[in-house]
């Protein structure tokens, strides 16, 4: 009788990591091309900024859907919003590390080479994994352990030594594109723990907490954006270097920041990482076809251990998608939904 909900759950979560993958995949190929092309390069705090905006726009579109009616749309935000200081507080937490996590992430990317920025920023799989089990009480077995480990291998082969993709070179600066990134997976594996946690020790709805968090993450961003590039915005303008690019690497931005909560709150956390990684590889084999990168045996292999690592990761195991409370009360009602 559990069959048929198995298999449909695991199709969703099937489906979940397809569209993430290429969502992912996509960025990643346009970023790489907004950062290294030769039109003036715009300000990552304003795309930020504007990222978080789009994201809260859709977010109550989506929510005055769900609700089905104005009086219920206003009720809905009367309380959950404008009524809860509190739950803005504590949504606050993560918009403002993921307002750190992505500026370091552009910060890093105008530091280091593509590859490298890539490979380092794996390590935010392992840093995700360490923070579910401090944060949310999981015991993770030791053939999810291995997995975790093993793409993080697998990425790294795969961009051992890759072909230049860029055409245009920029000055760099290793030293604060390592310190950039470093910081950038600490505050991706706690961020998307935090976040997780929250969705799931509520019945509040998901879209009521992406309206929390993005109002407060378009405050955090206008502070970085003043104190960051304040003084250059003035001077040349907020859209300062806008192309189509780079509204296109924003949308694809806001699209999967919508979609990640989605798969956050509906799989994990990690399957989140595995998703991105898989996406790295993607987006290479796209860059053989558009930039003429050349597959070697590093790449071979390292897909094979990316491929085998996902398989291993969704094996039947217990289940990760909960979180285990204190209080056997706390845990029926968990198991209950």
């Amino acid at each position: 009788m559990a069959a048929p909900r198995d298999n449909v759950t695991l199709l969703f979560k099937l489906y979940c990591l397809a569209v993430m993958t290429v969502t992912a995949a996509a960025y990643t190929i346009a970023l790489r091309y907004t950062r290294t092309s030769d039109k003036e390069l715009y300000f990552s705090t304003t795309a930020v900024c504007i990222t978080e905006v789009i994201k809260l726009l859709l977010s109550v579109g989506i929510l005055a859907k769900e609700t089905g009616s104005l009086g219920r749309f206003k009720a809905s935000l009367r309380e959950n919003v404008l009524g809860s200081p509190k739950e803005l507080l504590k949504l606050s937490v993560p918009s403002l590390v993921y307002a750190v996590q992505n500026n370091m992430a552009f910060l890093a990317l105008s530091n280091l080479d593509a590859a490298v920025y890539q490979v380092t920023y794996q390590l935010k799989i392992p840093c995700t994994a360490l923070c579910t089990v401090l944060m949310l009480n999981r015991t993770l077995s030791k053939l999810q352990w291995v997995s975790v480990f093993m793409l993080c291998a697998g990425v790294t082969l795969v961009q051992w030594k890759p072909a230049q993709a860029t055409k245009v070179v920029v000055e760099q600066n290793p030293l604060l594109g390592f310190g950039a990134i470093a910081i950038a997976v600490l505050c991706s594996g706690f961020a998307g723990v935090y976040f997780e946690k929250v969705l799931k020790s509520s019945d509040t709805s998901l879209w009521v907490r992406n309206i929390q968090m993005y109002l407060s993450g378009i405050i955090v961003t206008l502070v970085g954006v003043y104190l960051s590039d304040g003084a250059e915005i003035k001077e040349k303008g907020f859209f300062y270097g806008y192309t189509y690019y780079v509204w296109f690497v924003i949308f694809l931005a806001s699209v999967g920041g919508l979609y990640t909560s989605v798969v956050v709150k509906y799989t994990d956390n990690i399957m989140k990482g595995f998703s991105a990684a898989a996406a790295i590889v993607l987006s290479t084999i796209a860059s053989v076809m558009l930039f003429g990168l050349q597959i070697t045996l590093t790449f071979a292999l390292g897909t094979l251990l990316v491929c085998v690592s996902i398989y291993l990761y969704g094996l039947p195991r217990q289940d990760t998608t909960s979180i285990h409370q204190g209080e056997t009360a706390s845990k029926e009602r968990v198991i209950g939904v």
